[in-house]
């Protein structure tokens, strides 16, 4: 066992002494969201025979139709899209957006730049990589008032008669900011629709599923996606993404995602289906057993003497808990103890590497049992100043506390402390 320094320990007693109100009220919200999700396959009838596979084209298969009503019943929407073939959260975004602009649209998003991978699927004019640009589709953004909140004037200002889609972006990503909460993005919708009612509201809703009570599909949003190795997936999924929304705009992606006039109708789901099924059947409750454990990484860096965005008292609507290092030694020694805490891979040390995607080194923690799986303990960060960490998951509690503790012991045996 590791022997965790006493000065470590008591730090954990007294956070997990602090937080305790704030874990009963995430098991409230857990438990809304299992039931939501039981009730659902009950009302779905899901049986057995819908776990099998399917092969070649995969007409009329009954457990992936199924499983598409099963997502659009849980997450309030019209319709779903919910797949393997999807590659990534990313592949996922893209296909949704492809599927929804034409030549000569704008997307406009209202909540700042995007996630860094996002920055290559909007490209530049004519780098030849397939990018909304390369297809003649424009791209503009807002930036953020100084308060974190969404700059309306300038919103308003930016919406163009070819603008077509707003993109919002739910988590707060490599930004030092708050995530947007459902009523946070209930107040964006209802905005939009009196500045233009015809415009798509897209929401990337990659590591929010199922923090809170409500998706953004149920107030107003038109189309939603994430990926299965985050929220939604249970840590049983091991690969795959989802949309959901109006049927119309879900059967464009899906018309992306294949091909024109094919649309869901295909694609052999490989043995995968059971996993997904299973996979959102325990995503409820796993997602409430990481975001407790994000809630004692708050507490415990706060105590620590780091600033924490949120801080443990603080309403949550996505999985990742960010911490304000002072220099990147700190941010290193940070991750690194994430890594050593790990079930799988435990002996690796990540370094900062160019990873593909993003535009400074990144490192990260990632000794998962699907790989990238963000619902599993993870942590990574680009290595550039503010040396901000981001920390998201956590299949149990428990494991969570484990890897909060052994990058604060980590940092004490540098000195850091």
């Amino acid at each position: 066992m590791v022997q965790f320094s006493e000065k470590i320990l008591n730090i954990a007693s007294t956070a997990e002494d602090q937080i305790a109100a704030r874990l009963r009220e995430i098991d409230r919200i857990a438990d809304h969201n299992q039931w939501k999700v039981i009730e659902s396959f009950q009302h779905h009838k899901v049986s057995d025979y819908h776990f099998a596979g399917s092969t070649g084209y995969a007409y009329n298969d009954r457990g992936r139709e199924v499983l598409d009503d099963v997502y659009a019943d849980v997450f309030g929407a019209e319709s779903a899209l919910v797949r393997p073939h999807f590659a990534s959260g990313t592949h996922t975004i893209s296909t949704a957006l492809f599927g929804v602009l034409r030549p000569g649209d704008e997307l406009l998003y209202i909540t700042g730049r995007p996630y860094d991978t996002l920055h290559k699927v909007i490209g530049e004019y004519g780098d030849g990589t397939g990018s909304l640009r390369d297809f003649g589709i424009h791209y503009s953004e807002v930036d953020l008032n100084a308060e974190g909140d969404i700059d309306w004037e300038r919103v308003e200002a930016a919406i163009q008669p070819s603008t077509k889609v707003i993109g919002i972006q739910r988590s707060r990503g490599y930004d030092w900011r708050s995530s947007f909460s459902v009523a946070d993005i209930e107040k964006m919708v209802k905005r939009i629709r009196e500045l233009r009612p015809d415009l798509i509201i897209f929401v990337d809703n990659c590591y929010g599923e199922f923090t809170e009570q409500l998706e953004p599909t149920q107030v107003g949003v038109d189309l939603i996606a994430g990926s299965l190795i985050k929220n939604p997936g249970g840590g049983l999924a091991e690969t795959g993404g989802y949309i959901c929304g109006k049927e119309r705009f879900v059967n464009q992606a899906a018309y992306r995602l294949t091909a024109p006039g094919i649309g869901r109708e295909v694609g052999a789901m490989m043995g995968t289906t059971r996993a997904i099924y299973q996979g959102l059947f325990l995503a409820p409750s796993t997602v409430g057993q990481a975001l407790k454990g994000s809630v004692f990484a708050a507490s415990v860096f706060e105590s620590a003497g780091f600033v924490t965005r949120p801080g443990w008292n603080e309403i949550r609507s996505d999985l990742i808990q960010a911490v304000s290092f002072s220099s990147a030694e700190h941010l290193v020694a940070f991750v690194q103890g994430i890594q050593k805490a790990a079930a799988v891979d435990s002996h690796v040390v990540p370094e900062p590497w160019d990873m593909p995607g993003y535009k400074h080194p990144v490192i990260m923690a990632a000794g998962t049992f699907i790989q990238g799986g963000s619902l599993e303990l993870s942590a990574d960060a680009p290595l550039r100043e503010p040396y901000i960490g981001y920390m998201q998951g956590g299949l149990t509690y428990s494991h969570v506390k484990y890897g909060v503790l052994m990058a604060l012991q980590t940092m004490s045996d540098r000195n850091l402390l």
